[in-house]
């Protein structure tokens, strides 16, 4: 007994007709008729009772047809699973904005020791992929500042803090400074995003004013990095904050990237599932890329 011949005769049972069996298995209606013979012959049983009007199965074609469907349906899982066993494992991880040149790194120490995983990179906010991770649609993500209740089923391994720097108009007199107080930024307006879409940062950044002794005159509420500083780079007075690594990569002589007196930095946490075994070649890559990064993977 052979597939082919089970896969002419499930054909002709269900279409009920050799000619569209053919058609639909593209084959010649002589070839499907053979097959189906010879699976006759070798069952010693008539499976189809024919006539020049009709085809219809016989009393044994219908007890076999759930065993032939089986057949086909266990062949189709096993060309799944060897798909799925042939194809490359995937990692499947959460990024931040303001890497910078460090994701590259990360991702280059990272292939070297897994050449056979393919990373598939998603942005999201972090709600979104604190949320994808609880649900497994990603394997891990990068966070700043993990969740003061713990994260729940997710757990938060440290691996470097993230400096941030003051963006003010490159032609403000506050430009001139090597670093800058953040009590003199008081009288002017902060463009901030809103707390929902990064409190770790919002959190941060306010609670480093009110330590500063001032409340900070809220600007537009900040878009996209790119129209923050296109905003601040028309000379307004204002100010907002940059992961120094996106600074770093920014190449505009209209807006002054200062560091602060009083340094500004948010931790960077791998988030991941309780449930999920330590993501170590991850890990090792991060600590390689940030070489002051804090080992807490046991």
């Amino acid at each position: 007994m052979e597939l082919r011949q089970l896969r002419c005769f499930v054909a002709v049972a269900e279409e009920l007709h050799f000619g569209r069996a053919a058609e639909r298995l593209l084959l010649g209606q002589p070839a499907v008729s053979q097959q189906v013979r010879r699976l006759e012959r070798e069952l010693k049983v008539e499976l189809f009772d024919r006539s020049p009007r009709y085809v219809r199965l016989t009393p044994a074609g219908e007890r076999f047809l759930p065993a032939a469907r089986g057949v086909l349906a266990a062949e189709d899982a096993a060309r799944a699973l060897a798909a799925d066993l042939a194809a490359p494992t995937v990692l499947r991880l959460g990024t931040v904005t303001g890497l910078g040149e460090k994701l590259d790194l990360i991702l280059d120490t990272y292939q070297r020791r897994a050449p056979d995983v393919l990373v598939e990179l998603h942005a999201a906010p972090v709600r979104d992929r604190l949320a994808r991770l609880s649900d497994g649609r990603l394997d891990a993500a990068f966070v700043r500042g993990a969740p003061a209740d713990g994260g729940g089923d997710l757990r938060f391994l440290p691996v470097w803090q993230d400096e941030l720097v003051l963006a003010l108009p490159a032609r403000h007199a506050l430009a001139d400074q090597a670093e800058v107080d953040l009590a003199e930024l008081a009288a002017l307006p902060l463009r901030l995003t809103e707390r929902r879409n990064h409190p770790a940062l919002v959190d941060l950044v306010m609670d480093a004013c009110a330590h500063a002794g001032f409340r900070p005159v809220l600007g537009p509420a900040h878009t996209t990095l790119q129209d923050t500083l296109a905003a601040i780079g028309t000379g307004i007075p204002m100010w907002t904050v940059v992961y120094a690594a996106n600074a770093r990569m920014t190449n505009t002589p209209r807006i002054a990237f200062r560091p602060c007196r009083t340094p500004l930095a948010l931790p960077t946490s791998i988030a991941m599932r309780r449930s999920a075994p330590l993501p170590r070649l991850l890990l090792q890559a991060c600590r390689q890329a940030a070489p002051t990064s804090v080992d807490q993977d046991s």
